[in-house]
């Protein structure tokens, strides 16, 4: 915090005397009390559905709540229940009640962000609200924002702002650093409502530090944390967890009824031991209308969406560019609202706070909390009605995958919801809290706590190992640049003359592969290497990006003849 602190004055400092055009561009955090009236004014637009009596009834408890001291809260309201506008609303109160200087919403998927951080634009404007996370495509913001974009990236460098929306991996990495320009931001954290967005997620092998940090900023820094979740994580300190948080206080009195009040979907448990081969899967898929299907793994929705009618398939993966699956997701909410017909086979990416609404959904069996995430895609609106009119519960299809997740907290979370199959035979009920605490005390009970160390090279004050080991996600993977969109216009650009501007524009065109993919595609000369560490489909390749399927695998690394015809 000293050194964030001094970095920052120094940075200021120096900014003013040599560029003191671009120092008076800066805005700095403003007063909250404005924008929790804007805020105010946007919810008192809202509908009188039986949905929106609920959410409002949660935003309800959310404000009567604010008042209540600075320290660690959790809100826990299913999905759908409007958490992302009444997390912010207390935040707001709570800040003005108690002069706190900024709200800082961290949201574990970028998938979610700038859905989120849209939503907070159009309510605060553009002016109170920077969106900081690697897929940022500065290039669409700055045409659309003009001026204020300028002033969100000067904010980006130390969050200088009303509202931050931003990733777990910033703000925990962050924590952790010790950079310059990734410290500089840390002392805008002290006295900040922080609002931790899909806190299931938190990464479990880094808990025991995260959960420290959070401990840290509460006791010395004057902050007020709310974990914010559909399915809480067991984060409370006792025997199995010493480093656990004390003193969490909770916003909805009633969790356990709002969750049945809540409840959209009629849950269908597989046999544990019944696979379901994906013929026949796409055979029940193909008998929806309109069906979302979830899996784990990027080659089984390939292959699943290939065997679905090509006319009113989608398919989404993180073998696809921010870009192109944002304009996915798009289309399909487009077919949704129409009533065309959507089956939409996705990875486990769009589970947790895309805002899609399907009468049904298929997930493979996988980790509770993951389970319950997917069943907010299902049914979202409470929209669903019967032949006569009346409203109806949508249908949430598991079935058992024939192969397993990934290696890591996908497979263990699967294991964990085995163990909790064999106790409760019917299935655990969702927004139940003994199955969702049973559910994380096994998982965590079964994960290093502390993977890397970290309190470990902390206690040492090894700086350095510190920002070295706490790396969320693992350097194991390579940014390729796809031809998508306007992606090579970009990349003429950038070759032209690489700036940070320049290389930032290509984020929302880049596709993560690991090392063996990448190596395979370097073999076939699919690659050219733009800067160090940074790389191309060459225009011989263009055809390995497919449309629907975004980067194809190794076995397609073949030039297109006529692309090499001078």
């Amino acid at each position: 915090m000293i050194f964030s602190a001094l970095v920052d004055a120094d940075r200021l400092a120096t900014e003013r005397f040599c560029t003191p055009d671009r120092h008076g561009r800066r805005t700095g955090a403003r007063d909250l009390g404005p924008l929790l009236d804007k805020l105010s004014q946007h919810l008192a637009g809202f509908g009188d559905s039986p949905l929106n009596r609920r959410r409002r009834a949660v935003l309800d408890q959310c404000l009567s709540t604010a008042p209540r001291p600075p320290g660690i809260y959790s809100l826990t309201v299913p999905t759908g229940g409007g958490k992302t506008l009444s997390s912010m609303a207390f935040a707001l109160q709570h800040a003005v009640c108690h002069g706190l200087r900024r709200v800082i919403v961290a949201i574990p998927f970028t998938s979610i962000i700038e859905q989120n951080a849209s939503i907070y634009r159009s309510i605060f404007g553009a002016a109170n609200v920077i969106e900081h996370h690697s897929n940022l495509d500065e290039e669409s913001l700055q045409a659309e924002y003009g001026e204020a974009e300028i002033q969100r990236r000067l904010a980006v460098e130390n969050w200088d702002v009303s509202i931050v929306v931003t990733t777990n991996v910033q703000l925990f990495e962050s924590m952790f650093a010790n950079r310059p320009s990734r410290c500089r931001k840390l002392h805008n954290l002290a006295r900040s409502v922080i609002i931790l967005d899909e806190a299931q997620a938190m990464p479990a092998g880094f808990l025991v530090p995260v959960l420290d940090a959070i401990r840290e900023l509460t006791t010395n820094y004057g902050c007020t944390v709310v974990l914010s979740t559909a399915t809480q994580p067991a984060l409370v300190k006792r025997a199995s967890l010493p480093a656990g948080l004390e003193g969490v206080h909770e916003i909805v009195t009633d969790p356990v009824t709002l969750a049945r009040t809540l409840q959209r979907v009629d849950v269908h448990w597989p046999r544990p031991d019944s696979p379901t081969p994906l013929p026949e899967l796409a055979e029940r898929l193909r008998a929806e209308r309109q069906v979302l299907a979830i899996v784990d793994r990027r080659r089984e929705a390939h292959d699943l969406a290939m065997l679905l009618p090509a006319s009113d398939r989608y398919h989404l993966s993180a073998l696809m560019c921010p870009a192109h699956r944002t304009e996915v997701l798009g289309r399909a909410r487009q077919a949704l609202l129409s009533g065309e017909p959507c089956r939409l086979v996705s990875t486990q990416l769009v589970e947790a706070g895309v805002d899609i609404d399907f009468p049904v959904v298929f997930r493979a069996l996988a980790g509770l909390d993951s389970l319950v995430q997917a069943a907010g895609r299902c049914n979202r609106e409470g929209k669903l009605t019967d032949g006569a009119g009346r409203p109806t519960l949508g249908r949430f299809e598991i079935f058992r995958s024939e192969s397993s997740p990934p290696p890591g907290i996908l497979r263990r979370g699967l294991e964990t919801t085995l163990v909790m199959l064999a106790r409760y035979p019917d299935g655990p009920r969702f927004g139940e809290p003994e199955p969702i605490e049973e559910y994380f005390r096994l998982l965590f009970g079964a994960v290093d706590l502390d993977v890397n160390g970290i309190q470990g090279t902390r206690s040492r004050l090894e700086f350095a190992a510190t920002a070295e080991n706490f790396r969320l996600i693992p350097d194991s993977t390579w940014p390729v640049i796809v031809p998508w969109g306007n992606a090579q216009e970009r990349l003429a650009r950038h070759r032209a003359f690489p700036t940070r501007s320049t290389f930032r524009g290509l984020q929302p065109f880049a596709v993560q592969v690991y090392d063996q993919h990448l190596r395979l595609l370097r073999k076939a000369g699919a690659l050219e290497e733009v800067s160090e560490g940074l790389f191309a489909i060459s225009t011989a390749f263009a055809h390995l990006y497919d449309p629907a399927f975004g980067l194809l695998g190794s076995t397609d690394a073949f030039a297109n003849p006529e692309a090499l015809i001078a």
